[in-house]
């Protein structure tokens, strides 16, 4: 049954036909293949030129395949299936059977770069990437369709809930859930979009595009009304520069005013032959950047240019630029062939480029394509043009430049996301130099001019296409950053939290808030993607923060945005799942800080730890090195310490509560013809103070980044250590990737953490990577800058100031033989003394510079001293190449270099002595021990002896018991004496008398003699003492 087509989907087409703008169709149902046939007709019809080209990009899978035998089995087999018409088959056949269809995989589409359809057809939405969307579509020439190819939808509110292929990727094992708020706002988009249809697969219009109901044809331009002004100003500068040679053949090849200017700077430097110049060519895709380079080129043989060097990241970049070369040089009256020749070589099976040109019409002239790392071949250039610069090693760049005229060209505010490094760093440095240059009195120096090109090639400017796409995917955001027209005191600015829900919602103030959010991004990172955007959006780990100043409620405006700062929270991975992920070798997507860790360190204890990964920060550019952004981090660590929580909070419930987006017309029971998608209403609001969020219980903040001194220096300064850095170069950068963390002093987790270590739970990692990446400067990073060398160790310097003595002693070195043998030693002594050269001890600097290092040998050095040891010992540099870093003459060096080698060979002779001192062989020490009785004690106790004893002499006299001995007791004793003497008594008056008496002794006391038995005691040890001597000595 034939139906009508709407007239409306036709005067869509052709007016863009007309007016060279491209239209987009979206098509939902299951047999919206079955359309592209009549979309196709319609714009052949539309087109009075040959039939127009497809490209056709797909997941993995056809619906009917592109080869015609398997096709027509196919077909054979749905109808029997009752599942195709045979009329619709038969005519998707002719259409695919006609030739002009490129197929193309999304995972394969870089390979349509450059190239140019008539029509692009987009299935398997689930599939689609904003990468691959902006891709795609920009091949699309003016005049051209894009269509959409969606499965049978119960609504169009269903794409809110759709699950995505990437969502894979930002699944985590604690954030599973994903949600679709990037597909809600690329909906509510095509709301918007003048040039776009979306209709079911019989072709009815849905109510979503029910702008297209005013649509009016546009009158079909004629020829006679006249050149539109940009046109009218190319023409003139043809006419005017017709007769010049050689700019005005090749003017004439040119298809726009910008491209014909930017041909004119290039020929205005190459006749100038000031060989000391750079010209650097921006813009986005599709505008003429490599003809107009091509074109230039050519010029460049014409006024005798002999050498001339061209590079790109691959020769297949370079298609373009040599086929202008030889049109360029087929408008000068060069013949191939005759007056030149293409060599081409094959860098695949498949693809076969041109890599020379060799030209021989007046003197041998040569234009060669080279690699970018082979700067070397670059002694006899004149001219060298970088093709897609910023695809190319910012380090590979500069090494590129020299003393001959450079030409550049890069890609900016594209899909591919590039070029930002090289107006950022680059661009920067030779726009400084060139002003430098143009106010000294000499005029030395490089030369810069920069080139725009705003006006495309490929379509009419206006396309409605074009701004929706960098609408959506906030591609041309560099204009849409605000001036600030005061800035606010560092201490007066606030963090807020933003919600995304709101952020994404296709409202007026959210989109502008969106778009100024993503121009930060684009002015403060070397590379941005539009993937990036869906990342933001998606991502169920990821949270949005900004640094505002003081907001005035009663202005009714959005305030300034000084730093915007990307979060993902990672962590709580099982300790089962980091064992597998080390004995498989694999790391799943997301987690990267838990991960890479897990894999340094190989430790399954950390990854069950929570923490938040800073992705972005990004800082006004009005506002850098003002301080806003240490404001945002030093804000950001105290939310997820909890010091900025109020105490009333403390009772909510632990758990952060996420309100989840509610699809309130998806739920309800409409068909799509009556469905009528509108931004939502009932959103919270869009900025929240973070005392009014409860933060995440976390255990550490950490970042990746590209490792550069200056960046290194901000995270340190913020207590951040690092843990890893990669030993391979970015590709885009050149740059090392870096990554540091922090241990957050949070009370709510329980972490069992050394309190004398100033880096947490971390400390012991810390030490092991400084110890490795000690190792690693010898090799891996032996060019590294010897600034950034020493800010990673971070050496302790200084031992005037001796820290806790058990850990200073641990950490010293105990034996000088395990490290160096006495004729080494003597080495070192006789070059201290200054009677050898320095190379006698190079072989020792290694050894001693690690020592030092890892702070065994406590001798306290200057920062140049240190910086020097680390050159020579740990890099192993030779003394001209730290004349060149340290801008120091080679004397000083030697001078710093003597000095440090005296303290440390004080320091080694000093532990060596005591070392010798040790071994050798000593008399046993006499240990002087006191006696038990004190002096005073042994007089008082000798004393009151004394006393006693004269006490009893004296009353032993007048005592009766005594004198009774003497006692005569019977008379005949006494009568004997008498006669014994004849009776008489002796002149004395004394008789002696016998007495028969027994005479009984008195009792000592027993408490008044103690010090006589420890006196004896104390003679019996000094004798046995003397007698052991005498023993020993015999």
């Amino acid at each position: 049954m034939r139906k009508k087509v709407d007239e409306r989907i036709r005067t869509l087409i052709e007016n863009g036909v007309n007016s060279r703008h491209r239209s987009m169709f979206v098509i939902i149902g299951d047999k919206s293949r079955d359309q592209i046939v009549n979309l196709h007709y319609m714009l052949s019809k539309a087109q009075v030129k040959s039939r127009p080209s497809v490209l056709w990009c797909y997941k993995h899978k056809l619906e009917l395949s592109s080869h015609m035998k398997k096709r027509g089995k196919q077909v054979k087999k749905m109808m029997q299936q009752g599942l195709c018409d045979a009329e619709k088959a038969d005519a998707f056949s002719l259409f695919a059977q006609g030739g002009g269809i490129t197929y193309c995989l999304y995972k394969d589409s870089e390979k349509v770069l450059g190239n140019t359809f008539g029509m692009c057809i987009l299935q398997d939405f689930e599939a689609l990437q904003p990468n691959l969307l902006a891709r795609t579509i920009e091949t699309v020439e003016g005049g051209g369709l894009v269509v959409l190819l969606l499965r049978s939808l119960s609504s169009l509110t269903s794409l809110y809930t759709m699950v995505m292929d990437v969502h894979d990727r930002y699944r985590t094992e604690s954030h599973s859930e994903a949600t679709g708020r990037f597909n809600e706002r690329f909906l509510l988009s095509l709301a918007s979009l003048k040039a776009c249809v979306v209709m079911d697969d019989e072709l009815n219009v849905l109510p979503i595009s029910s702008h297209i109901r005013s649509i009016a044809p546009i009158p079909v331009k004629e020829a006679s009304e006249g050149l539109s002004e940009v046109d009218q100003g190319l023409k003139k500068l043809k006419e005017e520069l017709n007769e010049d040679f050689p700019v005005g053949p090749l003017i004439r090849k040119c298809c726009t005013l910008d491209q014909g200017k930017a041909v004119i700077t290039f020929l205005d430097a190459i006749l100038d032959k000031k060989l000391c110049g750079t010209v650097a060519t921006f813009a986005a895709r599709g505008r003429g950047k490599s003809a107009a380079l091509g074109l230039s080129i050519a010029g460049a043989i014409a006024v005798g240019y002999s050498n001339i060097f061209v590079t790109a990241p691959s020769p297949e970049n370079l298609r373009t630029l040599f086929e202008f070369i030889c049109k360029g040089l087929g408008v000068l009256d060069y013949k191939e062939h005759e007056h030149f020749d293409l060599v081409k070589s094959q860098i695949s099976e498949h693809k076969i480029v041109t890599t020379r040109v060799n030209i021989y019409k007046h003197h041998r002239q040569t234009i060669q394509y080279i690699l970018p790392h082979e700067h070397e071949k670059l002694s006899q250039v004149e001219l060298l043009v970088v093709d897609e610069a910023a695809a190319i090693p910012l380090p590979i760049v500069k090494s590129l430049l020299g003393p001959y005229m450079v030409f550049l060209s890069s890609t900016v505010n594209g899909y591919e996301g590039t070029g930002r490094s090289l107006s950022l760093k680059l661009v920067q440095q030779l726009q400084e130099q060139s002003h430098v240059s143009a106010k000294s009195t000499e005029g030395t120096g490089r030369l810069f001019k920069k080139i725009e090109l705003s006006e495309s090639i490929r379509y009419a400017s206006g396309d409605p296409i074009e701004s929706w796409l960098n609408t959506l995917l906030c591609l041309d955001v560099s204009n849409a950053i605000p001036n600030i027209s005061r800035l606010p005191p560092v201490n007066e600015c606030d963090l807020y939290y933003v919600n995304r829900d709101t952020l994404f919602s296709y409202h007026k103030d959210s989109e502008l808030f969106l778009q100024r959010m993503m121009a930060l991004y684009v002015a403060s990172h070397y590379k941005n993607s539009p993937n990036d955007l869906q990342l933001m959006a998606d991502a169920p780990a990821h949270h949005l923060f900004v640094l505002l100043g003081p907001v005035d409620e009663s202005k009714n405006q959005l305030p300034d945005i000084l730093c915007v700062i990307q979060v993902s929270l990672e962590g709580q991975i099982s300790r089962q799942s980091a064992i597998q992920s080390l004995s498989h070798g694999h790391q799943p997507f997301g987690d990267q800080i838990p991960w890479k860790f897990c894999e340094q360190f190989r430790d399954t204890t950390f990854p069950s730890l929570s923490g938040a990964r800073i992705v972005r920060i990004a800082t006004h550019p009005n506002a850098m090195r003002l301080g806003y952004g240490s404001q945002a981090v030093e804000l950001l660590t105290r939310y997820y310490e909890g010091q900025l929580t109020p105490i009333a909070e403390n009772d909510v419930d632990d758990k952060v509560h996420t309100p989840q987006i509610r699809v309130t017309e998806a739920a309800e029971k409409v068909s799509l013809l009556e469905e009528n998608v509108k931004p939502r209403t009932d959103l919270p609001h869009l900025l929240v103070h973070l005392r009014e969020r409860r933060p995440e219980k976390l255990h550490y903040i950490g970042v990746s980044f590209g490792l550069t001194l200056e960046l290194f220096r901000f995270w340190k300064k913020h207590r951040f250590a690092p843990f890893y850095i990669g030993q391979i170069p970015n590709n885009v950068t050149g740059e090392h990737s870096c990554m540091v963390l922090k241990s957050l002093n949070n009370d709510e987790v329980e972490v069992e953490v050394d309190e004398s270590n100033q880096w947490g739970f971390y400390g012991p990692f810390y030490q092991d990577f400084k110890q490795r990446f000690a190792k690693l400067l010898a090799s891996t990073f032996r060019d590294m800058e010897y600034k950034l060398a020493m800010s990673i160790i971070d050496p302790k310097i200084n031992f005037t100031e001796q820290g806790p003595i058990k850990a200073t002693a641990d950490k010293l070195l105990g034996s000088v033989k395990e490290y160096l043998s006495p004729h080494d030693m003597k080495r070192l002594e006789a070059y201290v003394d200054n009677l050898a050269d320095f190379h006698l001890i190079l072989d020792l600097v290694p050894t001693l510079s690690h020592l030092y290092f890892q702070e065994k040998i406590p001798v306290t050095l200057s920062h140049a001293q240190a910086c020097v040891l680390l050159c020579t010992g740990l890099q192993n540099q030779n003394i001209s190449h730290i004349e060149g870093q340290m801008k120091l003459e080679r004397q000083q060096i030697l001078s710093l270099f003597i000095k440090v080698m005296k303290k440390l060979y004080k320091y080694l002779y000093g532990l060596a002595s005591k070392e010798i001192e040790s071994t050798m062989p000593r008399l046993k020490e006499i240990v002087m021990e006191p006696h038990s009785v004190s002096v005073d004690e042994d007089l008082n106790d000798g004393a009151k002896q004394v006393e006693d004893d004269m006490k009893s002499k004296s009353e032993s006299l007048f005592t009766p018991e005594l004198l009774q001995r003497y006692a005569i007791e019977d008379g005949e004793s006494f009568d004997n004496v008498l006669q014994s003497t004849g009776g008489k008594i002796p002149t004395g008056g004394l008789i002696s008398v016998k007495s028969n008496r027994k005479i009984t002794k008195p009792e000592k006391e027993n408490g008044s003699h103690k010090s006589d038995k420890k006196r004896r005691l104390d003679s019996h040890s000094h004798k046995s003492s003397k007698k052991e001597k005498k023993n020993r000595s015999s």
